[in-house]
Parts: C-alpha cells; structure tokens; sequence
C-alpha cells in the first residue's frame, strides 16, 4: 500500500472513531422527548414549523424574526424536520447529532490541513465532539441554531483555508462568503468569523502579507457581521435587559466571571445545569477582581510567548473573542452563563493547551495513552449529563441540585407538574419561584392557572392580576383573568379582558373564542 493511500485509510479511520464516539454519547437522544424549555415555540406549538415546509412559512421565515432571533436557516432546518418526522422528538434529535457528528469531521479536516498535525487536530475534534458541555447545544432541540451555524461556520473554515492557497481568486473568496452568510443565518452570533480568520492568518497559516491587506481582505465579511449585528439589536429589543434591570458594571462584571467559569467547567464539568440564575447580589468586587487578575495574568503570558509559541495566542484570543457576542455584556435574558455559549469558543483553549502538552517531551505511547484517557473519561461524563435532558422533570430536577434560587427550574418543574395533572405539586413549584422572584409574572399567571384548575378561583384572579401588574402586556394573562371571571358570572369584566388579550394579539384564537362565548352569555342574561 502506497503512503499516500496509507494516510487517506489513517484519515478515514479517525472520522470514523470521531462519529462513533459522538454517536456513542449523544444517540441516546434519539430516545427524547420535547422539552418545556423553548422546544414549544421553535416547534411544537409554533405554526409556521409545525405546517411543514410550504411557501407561506418560507416567506414568513424570511421576513420576520421568529421566537426573537433572525436565524431563517434554524426555522427552515425544524420545518423540515417537521415535514419528515412530524412531531417524533426523536427524529430532530438526530439532525442534531449529525450535524454536530460532521462539524466535529469538518474541523479535524479543516485543522488537520492548516497545521499539519494529524493527531493533535484528532485530539482536538474529539474533546470537542464529547465534552460534557456539548450536551446543551446537541441535546436539546431549541438550540439547533448552535449546531447548524457551526456546520456552516466550519465549511467556511475549510473554504477560506482552500482560498489561501490562491488568495487572488474572486471564486474561492466568494465560497467563503457564502458559508458566511448561510451561518449568520443559522445563528446571528457566527459574526465572530472574520476575526478568528485574522488569527488564523497569523497562526497557523502563517500568512506573509501585510496586516493591512489582510484586514482589507476582511471587510466585506466584517460588513456582513456588522449589518447582523444591527439587525440582531433590532429583532431582540424585547429581551435585551434594560440598564435598569442590570447595570452596565454588573453585566461587566459577570462577564469577567464568566470567563473564568467556563474555564472551570472545562477543566472540572461537575454541576452543569440548563439554567443559572444571575446571583441575586451580583459578585463581590474581590470575585471579579481576582478573575479579572487571572484573565490578564494568562493574556499577558501568551503574549510573552507569542513568538516561540504562537498557539497559545491564537487559541486565546479565540476563546476571549469568540465568547464576546454572548458574554452578557448585552444582557439577553436573565442567566449568569450557559453552557450552550462554549460550543464553539472553546475550541481555541483546547488548540492552544493540545498544542502546549505535545511540546513535552515524553514517548508516542505516553501521549496516545493520556489521549485515550481524557477522551474515556469526557464520554461517561458527557454521556451521563446527556442523560439529564431527556425530560423536563429530569433536567430541572437536576438544575435545583446544582444550583440556588434558581426560579427559572422551579417554574419549569411546576410546568411539567402541570402537564402531568399534579396540580399540587405544581403550585408548590410556582409558589417557591415566586418566593424568589415576586416580579415573576409568567409565574403568576402560570400558578393562576393551576389554582382554577383545583377551584380556587378567588387565589387565580389574584395571581392573574399580580401578573398583568408587572406585565399589563401579557395577552395570555389578560385572556386567563377573563376566562375565570366569565365562569364567576362576571361577564362584563370577562368581556373587557378578552378584548384586551385581543387588542395586544388580534391572532390569539382562544381568546376570540373565549369573546365570543362571553357574548353570547351576555345576550342570555340581557335579552332584547
């Protein structure tokens, strides 16, 4: 066998054994349900995915910002989904699992043909393939935007690596743009692209040009991300926390935390959750000093050495930039952090710390042996926090173990009470959530719900009330509140609330429904 077939069988071997181990942790997803977490609004009770594909719902996808992001590609990929499996969980479960299976391929290749190094970008893909904080991003169905802009983002990797090699070519530019743009549709926080390609310029495809000419090279890309960007202020507006909700110097210093958190739980994934609540005090200044200590402490001995070992800036400056879009700095929603935010940032700690650990000096066997280890070891830990999402009650039973003051998992839990007519046990969830977030109005009109359920209609319309006084804009309250009034016999306020629930949302067919029963009960008790 000829060496050049010897090393096409040695490369097909190891995209084999990173599709095995891959499938080896996440195919029991195949086996999950729908979670309570987001799943409804991206699939099961959104209309648009569940009609399947037409060409109503890909004019709708296009022109509008469905579930607060502007991410057509992700609606487009569920709707087929939709359109194959119907609402069998399992079966977008599996999209999942494959496109992070060929991302995971993509990059050993992609890395693999930048460096050189067959086993370091191996080693790389694996840890990336089966790291317990995959589980978030592959694991649950909402969060398919991660996994198909990282498919596209790494075929723009590969692309621009291909352009490299002629970089006078419009053609092969053009390819590069295009994956860009399919990946900025997927999921909006892929603008990072044109600045881990400039590290990659400098290492480890080294090149000779100008800094100048490089980023010249880079603006029509950097165009793209800042219309994005635009674009994404504009469509999340409603869920971009307001300075007076969290102060700019609180979110500046959860970001610094953060940093340092995800290097943790790289190191060290015990107690990751699907939620962390913002610390009700926020951190100490020590804290966020002391993490700030650190990240400049390891900033600057990269720089140090940023000319014997270049990789240890470029998988840096990687983690640090890749993470910027979603570090909180721009607070959208209530969480600390997420696990889903590693995905891709990370890949650059485990490029500079892979690289670092192969400059010792130790036998062949030593380092496939420790290789071996680590990835056995990542396995059963990712396998095993798979695990928890395989049901709401499991994850957000989970989530309470790992995690304090966490209202966001009780409220999930009582949801899923709820759905399982454990009416009881639902109102205990809703209660303790409150208990910690009295401003929870989703809470209260949920908690509402399950007191009319048991009969308690005076405690419902209290809860119902709570809630529109914090949220006067909550359609489903307004409707809820006029639903147990009109079975109090009070019509005439029933009526008012359902045509406010209609006034904020003209296409909430329940409460049109509710209207017109309200009326016709008004036309018994006052007939003419």
């Amino acid at each position: 066998m000829s060496s050049r077939n010897a090393s096409d069988w040695r490369r097909a071997a190891v995209c084999f054994a990173l599709a095995a181990i891959t499938f080896a942790v996440f195919g029991q997803t195949a086996g999950f349900g729908f979670l309570n977490f987001d799943d409804s609004v991206y699939v099961y009770d959104n209309p648009v995915v569940a009609s399947g594909l037409s060409l109503k719902g890909l004019i709708w996808i296009f022109t509008h910002a469905d579930c607060n992001f502007y991410h057509p590609l992700t609606m487009l990929s569920l709707m087929v989904d939709d359109q194959v499996y119907g609402l069998h969980a399992g079966g977008y479960h599996l999209t999942n699992v494959l496109l992070h299976t060929v991302s995971v391929i993509l990059l050993f290749l992609v890395l693999r043909q930048m460096t050189g190094a067959f086993w370091r970008s191996a080693f790389v893909a694996a840890v990336f393939a089966i790291h317990p904080l995959r589980a978030e991003s592959v694991a649950w169905v909402a969060e398919r935007k991660d996994v198909l802009g990282t498919f596209f983002f790494m075929l723009a990797l590969g692309a621009y690596v291909h352009y490299v090699r002629k970089s006078n070519s419009l053609a092969r530019y053009l390819i590069v743009v295009a994956a860009f743009v399919l990946a900025l549709l997927s999921k909006p926080t892929m603008v990072t692209l044109p600045f881990v390609l400039l590290l990659l310029d400098y290492w480890p495809l080294q090149r000779a040009e100008p800094a100048r000419r490089l980023v010249l090279e880079k603006l029509p890309l950097l165009a793209l991300a800042a219309v994005v960007c635009a674009l994404t202020v504009l469509t999340e507006r409603e869920t971009i926390a307001t300075l007076t909700n969290v102060p700019m110097l609180s979110r500046l210093g959860n970001a610094v935390v953060s940093y340092v958190l995800y290097l943790r739980q790289m190191i060290w994934p015990e107690g990751l959750a699907a939620f962390y609540p913002l610390p009700k005090k926020g951190y100490s200044v020590w804290a966020i000093a002391l993490c700030f200590l650190l990240l400049a402490l390891i900033s600057g001995g990269v720089l140090a050495l940023r000319r014997k070992r270049p990789w240890l800036l470029t998988g840096w400056l990687w983690y640090l930039g890749m993470l910027t879009p979603m570090i909180g700095i721009i607070q959208v929603g209530a969480f600390a952090h997420a696990d889903r935010m590693t995905y891709l940032p990370q890949i650059g700690i485990y490029m500079a710390v892979t690289w670092l650990v192969a400059e010792w000096r130790a036998s062949r066997a030593a380092f496939g042996g420790l290789m071996i280890g680590v990835i056995g070891v990542l396995m059963f830990c990712a396998w095993q926090q798979t695990a928890y999402w395989k049901d709401g009650k499991t994850l957000w039973t989970h989530a309470l173990a790992c995690t304090t003051d966490n209202y966001t998992a009780h409220f999930n839990l009582g949801n899923d009470f709820r759905a399982e007519g454990k009416m009881d046990d639902a109102i205990a969830q809703f209660q303790q959530a409150l208990q910690i977030k009295p401003d929870y109005a989703e809470a209260h009109d949920n908690l509402g719900n399950a007191l009319r359920v048991e009969g308690r209609a005076d405690e419902a319309i209290s809860h119902y009330q709570s809630a529109l006084q914090i949220n006067p804009g909550n359609a489903k309250a307004h409707n809820n509140l006029g639903y147990v009034l009109l079975q109090k016999g009070r019509v005439d306020e029933a009526i008012a609330q359902f045509q406010q629930a209609l006034t904020i949302n003209p296409d909430d067919t329940r409460a049109r429904a509710n209207l017109k029963q309200a009326r016709l009960q008004q036309r018994r008790m006052n007939p003419r």
